[in-house]
């Protein structure tokens, strides 16, 4: 089953739409899978000693919570408490620090509990990262979608719905669930694709709403074979027409839609491509990636990378971090295939 979770916004007239075209029951490439033979008082007692080390001994730390689940690291929380009679986030808190942290606390949260952090941050404070708000909420399947809302509730006592509306410019004036068939209707392949075509490159400006008509009310499959329809309408391929039709958050949210259910994997490389390609990296994106990611599809991701970029995504790693920030993201990644 397809989902749509959708955002209309109105800002000066203009319509701004935050919509996620979404699919559940998604294949799983994860690099972080459960270690065999898990002993988690062993791997508690470990922690313990990395963190009394003079120094703290990171390495230790990184071998460990790298390598585990969050389900297992959970319970290797549980019985760090019941050993040391502290709580474990609070120790690794006070023992670490920089960019090391930052992946280490982002571990001990879900995949869900991450996500709803890392949107939480995004619009508290001045200004929205949209970015980050687009990114997240553009690329999470509904069951994703559905879960990260209700852990939004539990750790922030309020809803993402609200939240999201009252911090973003505009005004959010409707937010609708569809529920589409999965079916293709080829019967409408054809008239979508020239209605997508006629709302847009062939007139001057767009009619947005048509679009959205489109866009919001119809599966994955059916619109991934119009896509390919549209081709034989349209000079341009849909991303391209996006480009030239749309502008601003609008255009980005459009964008990474079609990226996503198009090659969701090949999004995520590119991103990470992008945020790796000058001296440095630009962390924030790279953690949260591959953090998000590494219980879902990482595998994946850098498969795509390697194919799409010509070397692979620790190699890249390799070239713009440094430390034991660069560890963690390898230990992550996991060894190339």
């Amino acid at each position: 089953m397809e989902n749509v979770f959708t955002y209309i916004t109105h800002c000066n007239s203009s319509i701004y739409i935050y919509f996620f075209y979404l699919q559940s029951d998604e294949p799983k490439f994860p690099t972080v899978v459960p270690v065999v033979d898990f002993d988690p008082d062993r791997d508690a007692a470990r922690i313990e000693t990395a963190i009394k080390t003079k120094g703290v001994d990171e390495q230790t730390i990184i071998d460990i919570l790298t390598k585990r689940t969050y389900f297992q690291r959970r319970e290797i929380a549980f019985a760090y408490e019941k050993r040391a009679k502290k709580d474990m986030i609070s120790a690794l808190k006070a023992a670490l620090s920089g960019s090391l942290e930052t992946v280490i606390l982002g571990l001990m949260k879900s995949t869900t509990q991450y996500d709803a952090s890392e949107i939480r941050d995004s619009i508290k404070g001045l200004g929205t990262d949209e970015e980050t708000l687009i990114e997240i909420l553009c690329s999470r399947s509904n069951d994703e979608l559905v879960d990260i809302k209700k852990v939004y509730k539990e750790l922030f006592k309020k809803d993402l719905e609200k939240d999201v509306a009252g911090d973003t410019s505009g005004n959010f004036a409707n937010t609708r669930l569809y529920e589409p068939s999965s079916i293709i209707d080829y019967e409408k392949i054809d008239s979508d694709a020239r209605a997508l075509y006629d709302a847009g490159v062939k007139i001057k400006g767009t009619d947005v709403p048509a679009w959205i008509a489109i866009m919001t009310q119809r599966s994955v499959p059916h619109l991934q074979k119009v896509f390919q329809r549209y081709k034989s309408y349209s000079p341009y391929d849909m991303q391209e027409s996006i480009v030239k039709e749309v502008k601003g958050d609008l255009q980005k949210s459009f964008l990474v839609l079609v990226e996503c259910f198009e090659n969701k994997q090949l999004f995520f490389a590119k991103r990470l491509n992008e945020a790796m390609k000058g001296k440095g990296a630009k962390e924030k994106i790279v953690t949260r990636i591959i953090v998000s990611r590494c219980e879902v599809d990482l595998k994946k991701i850098c498969s795509e990378y390697k194919a799409n970029f010509g070397q692979s995504l620790q190699k890249t790693i390799l070239e713009h971090t440094k430390g034991d920030y660069q560890k963690v993201l390898l230990g992550l990644c996991g060894a190339e295939e």
